[in-house]
This record gives structure tokens, C-alpha cells and sequence, in this order.
């Protein structure tokens, strides 16, 4: 059976771009065991609490919840365990520059398979005020209404 091309997407972290102001982004592979990988094409993952680290020039990504593969053995992975990110050195160690900063973290945007090998999307994040939430939501309102205005505005002239 020939592998899937193009980005096939397993679970996507919204409340990273809610609670978070989204830096850089980077493509991650993941070193997983067989069961986490059928586990991922059945479509099972939750990002919701997870976070990447750099510890001694190395990127792990914890707390990431991948369910146990329903029809696995005694050979089951454990849901919650630490799984390494496969980078490049220059971008491990521009990673960990930035992580440096106060206040930054390393969030998981995405679990995806692109062409047929399992990505991770982690980004460079800061962490927002409920201010700053509001703030968001007060411009996506704004600009929501705007574009509303526009279309009846334009759908008159016609």
C-alpha cells in the first residue's frame, strides 16, 4: 500500500494560539515506537498540555498525550511518556537561545504525517496576559464586523 503524500493532520493544539503569542515555528520528526505510530494514523492524539524541552543539546517533547493502540499487545507504549524530536544542531541550539529568554516556551502547534513520516509543529512561544486576550478578541471582532460592513456594502452596489 503506497504512503499517504502531501499533510495529513492528526491533532491540532487551538488553545496554543489563544494562550500563547506564536514565535518561530519549526518542523520537528519524532522518534515513536510502532504502536504510537498506528496510534497517530488512527487519528489519536491531544495536545493540550504539552511543552518541548532542551535539555544537554537535545529537544523532548513531554506531557504529549498519544492513547495506547487499541488492538496492541503487552507491548503497548506508555500515553504520556518524553519522545525526542529529530532537529538539526543549528536549530537545536537557536531553540535554546531563545528558550533562554524569560517568559519563552516551546509549544506544540501540530501532530501531522508528511508523506507518511510523523511531524511535530513547535513554536517559540510567549505566554499572553488576560489583556492581551482580550485584545485579540476585541481586533478579531472588529475585523470580522469590518469585513461584514464590506460585503453588504459591495453586495448593494451590484
Amino acid at each position: 500500500m503506497p504512503r499517504p503524500t502531501g499533510r495529513v493532520l492528526v491533532a491540532q493544539n487551538k488553545l496554543a494560539r489563544r494562550n500563547y503569542a506564536i514565535g518561530d515555528t519549526v518542523e520537528a520528526g519524532m522518534v515513536l515506537t510502532g504502536t504510537e505510530v498506528k496510534a497517530l494514523r488512527a487519528g489519536r492524539a491531544s495536545l493540550t498540555e504539552g511543552f518541548a524541552t532542551v535539555d544537554d543539546g537535545e529537544v523532548w517533547l513531554r506531557n504529549v498525550h498519544i492513547p495506547e493502540y487499541t488492538f496492541g499487545t503487552h507491548n503497548n507504549h506508555l500515553p504520556r511518556r518524553n519522545r525526542k524530536l529529530l532537529l538539526h544542531r543549528r536549530q537545536i541550539v537557536k531553540l535554546e537561545r531563545e528558550v533562554a529568554d524569560s517568559g519563552r516556551t516551546l509549544v506544540p502547534l501540530a501532530i501531522y504525517f508528511s508523506d507518511g513520516y510523523a511531524k511535530v509543529e513547535i513554536a517559540v512561544a510567549t505566554g499572553k496576559r488576560d489583556w492581551d486576550k482580550r485584545q485579540t478578541i476585541a481586533k478579531r471582532d472588529a475585523d470580522r464586523e469590518a469585513q461584514r460592513a464590506l460585503a453588504t456594502r459591495n453586495k448593494g452596489r451590484r
